[in-house]
Parts: structure tokens; sequence; C-alpha cells
């Protein structure tokens, strides 16, 4: 496993993190499909084995489940690891909502803090806050004041739009920004990269396999349960993203798998700190983790990659 920096933090990140929105679990929907605990557990402990000190997730994941386990999991490594979470979405009080009130985020970092086992949490992030709150100072008082307090250490925004990225910057102070980039969706390169770098701001790679699309198993008859958010997808999105994946296929070889390829794309692009695939078992945290070590994509296949989205526009 290599490690970069993320941002100003100076946090030694694993350039490959552990996604934790699967592990969650299908009981509130929102998530990846049913799962196991054991087996969550275990893929958490293999890629601990594998160099992996970065795990990113949510309160909201399975309502608080995705924490526990990682609490549970973790509890004896605490001062090795480097836990993100995001608060923003209120479950606690009936269907969830979008909350970024003060008093209730920090009565969410407690619970937070509360299921994950720890006094401490090492990045806290803004859960897809709208650009309208991004864009208004006071959104980001409450998180100065845990930091002040030793709640957390750094703070940061998860979001899909770059736009939102560059607001951020402009009328707050974020250490890390969160941000949808892979080999389907690659807009943030365009201004976000250059500028979070001048700042000295952290980027994280998020959904870098498309919402698993991008495994390369899926085709046009897969069927998603209830609760997976790929079964709300309209049916034509999810055939052009197995299309691209199909098209894609040519990035497989003996040495990696589309996965993996997807992952070393990612980290091809120095202003990544970590990449945060999810894993469900241990042999899927095995595949991703030792994306770290491969060789870079060639230029031959850079350039098929671009012809291919240029043929696409």
């Amino acid at each position: 496993m290599r490690y970069r920096t993320l941002g100003s933090t100076g946090l030694k990140v694993s350039e490959v993190g552990f996604g934790a929105w699967a592990i969650g679990g299908n009981a509130h929907g929102n998530s990846y499909g049913p799962t196991e605990d054991e087996a969550s557990i275990a893929a958490i402990e293999k890629a601990v084995e594998l160099g992996c000190n970065f795990f990113d997730t949510a309160d909201v994941y399975g309502h608080g489940h995705s924490e526990e386990l990682l609490g549970k999991a973790l509890k004896d490594q605490r001062e090795d690891m480097i836990l993100a979470t995001k608060v923003g979405g209120d479950f606690y009080h009936g269907e969830p909502r979008m909350n970024f009130n003060p008093d209730y985020v920090e009565f969410a970092v407690e619970k937070s803090l509360e299921r994950l086992g720890t006094d401490y949490v090492d990045l806290l992030q803004m859960h897809n806050p709208p650009l309208q709150l991004i864009q208004n100072p006071k959104l980001y008082l409450p998180f100065e004041k845990l930091k002040k307090h030793g709640k957390i250490l750094h703070y940061g925004l998860s979001i899909h739009n770059p736009q939102e990225g560059l607001a951020a910057m402009k009328h707050g102070r974020p250490e890390s920004i969160q941000v949808v980039f892979n080999l389907m969706r690659q807009e943030a390169k365009e201004k976000l990269f250059e500028s979070a770098t001048e700042r000295s701001v952290g980027i994280i790679a998020r959904e870098p396999l498309a919402n698993g699309f991008l495994s390369g198993k899926y085709n046009e008859d897969s069927v998603f349960p209830t609760g997976d958010i790929r079964h709300n997808f309209p049916h034509e999105y999810v055939r052009q993203l197995i299309r691209t994946s199909d098209q894609l296929k040519f990035l497989e070889s003996k040495q990696r798998t589309l996965s993996q390829a997807s992952l070393r794309f990612v980290l091809d692009h120095k202003e990544i700190s970590t990449v945060i695939p999810g894993a469900k078992v241990p042999a899927q945290s095995t595949q991703n983790m030792k994306a770290s070590n491969l060789p870079s994509l060639t230029g031959e296949e850079l350039l098929r990659i671009k012809f291919m989205r240029e043929q696409a526009s």
C-alpha cells in the first residue's frame, strides 16, 4: 500500500481507502443490497491487513450501522486508523431529511462518536449540502466549533457537482472535498482539482466504480433488489452504464480486473489523496487494496478512453 497526504491536514492516508456505504446494509434502503455483518467486519479487517488506514462512512449509512461495524472492527487499532464520517442526513426525526442546523450537527456528531467508539473523528464531512447552503458562511461555524473543542480534527464536504466544491473553497475553509470521479465521470478535473491543489485542499474520490457498474459483473438483465439505490435507476441509464462498462473491458488483463483498472485510473491523478471503493466481503477488499501497487494505465489506454468519451459526447 502506498500513502498520500490529505491536503493540508498532515494526515497520511492509504491511497486506497475503504468506502463503508455498502456495509450499512439494506434494512433502511439507500444502500447496495443485503449484507452479513460477519463478512463486513472481515472485509474491514482484510483492508487493514493490506495496509488500509482510511475508512470513510456516514451516520446515515444503515442509520448508524456502518459506523457501529467500523467501531467494532477497529476498536483495538483506533490510534492507527483515520476515521472519516459525514453529517447532514437527519434520520433521527422521522423520514430522513437534510439538516445542518448547528444544534443538530453537534447532536449527530456525539451519536457518531458513540457508535464509532471514539472521542474524536479525524475528518467530519458535510453530506451533500446544497449549493445555496454552501454559499452561506454560517454553514461552517458549527464545524469550526467542533474542531476547536477537539471533537473533530478536520472537516470538509462530500459533494456531487464540482461547482459545489469551488463554492465551498470561496465561502469557507474546508480541508478536504469528496467528489464523484471515475472513468465515466471526469468533470471534477476540469477546474476543481487545480483549485483544490492551489489551496492545499485534499481530494477524496467517491464512487470510483460508478455505483459498481465498473466492476464489469452486471448486464442488461441484472436485477437490483428493493432498497438497493440502483433499483430506482432509470432503465435506460442502467443500459448506458452497462454499455460503457462493456466498452471499457479492454482494460482487463491477466494482471488486473476492470475494477482495479478503474481504481488505477483514479490514482493516476496526482491531485487525488485517496480513493474509496466499497467492499462487503474480504475478496472485494483484497481486490481494491491491490490496485495501489499496480502499474499506471498506458498512454495508449488513456488515449482510447479519451476517444471513447469524445465519441459519446
